[in-house]
């Protein structure tokens, strides 16, 4: 008889302990899987704001309203090429964060050849700005949307095309003169310095502007001579 009791209050104490073990489980995963809603959600809003913010902290739409606001100088010819391929999308910009100096590779050719080509169907590259043989200044792109032109970057940076007269890729000095004028120029309305004045070297190691690329001392200078036209 006592014995029988014993193993009933055994067996009544293991199924409530059982109970208990149960019971702690289910509050465990319930807890996990609230705190995994959570932090899912509270991951999912850093995403949304950080995909809304730039690096400066202003959203794209008013990085977006802040470039165009920009009125484009009597020196630059607006070409606009149309919105087609990889060459013009229409995506804005996240910002300005450099000025990237390129060369077209395509010795003699003018500004408007290479305009041109970038308004054509089939070409997947293109410049906000191109600067020709004799200084002239065609705009090719928005300066509030992306170009096709600098890899990666081109989500924050402004790029210029410049024509050379011949393979060395030196540019001519009239050429040279309006660069330093448009650079100067797009770094004063960018709130930019000479220092944010990169090469697509710069970012991909391609050899462009393949003069400026080889002679260093050259590429210093142009950046000396864009920075005294910024603060003259």
């Amino acid at each position: 008889m006592y014995e029988d009791n014993y193993k009933k209050r055994r067996a009544y104490y293991e199924r409530r302990r059982k109970r208990k073990r149960r019971i702690i489980l289910k509050r465990t995963v319930c807890f996990l899987l609230l705190a995994a809603a959570v932090i899912g959600g509270i991951t999912a809003v850093k995403k949304h704001l950080s995909s809304k913010e730039t690096a400066s902290g202003i959203s794209k739409s008013q990085v977006t309203e802040k470039l165009k606001a920009i009125e484009i100088p009597a020196f630059v010819d607006k070409q606009i090429i149309h919105l087609h391929n990889t060459a013009r999308t229409g995506t804005p910009l996240d910002g300005v964060k450099n000025i990237v100096i390129h060369y077209v590779g395509n010795p003699g050719t003018s500004a408007q050849n290479n305009r041109d080509y970038f308004d054509k169907d089939s070409t997947e590259v293109s410049s906000h700005f191109l600067v020709g043989l004799d200084g002239e200044i065609i705009q090719c792109v928005p300066l509030w949307e992306k170009s096709a032109a600098s890899n990666w970057r081109n989500n924050d940076t402004v790029s210029i095309e410049v024509c050379h007269p011949d393979e060395s890729g030196k540019f001519g000095d009239e050429t040279y003169k309006s660069v330093v004028k448009l650079t100067a120029w797009l770094l004063s309305e960018t709130g930019l310095d000479e220092n944010a004045v990169i090469r697509h070297y710069d970012i991909t190691e391609k050899q462009c502007p393949l003069y400026y690329v080889k002679h260093e001392d050259a590429w210093n200078k142009l950046k000396k001579d864009i920075g005294a036209a910024l603060k003259g």
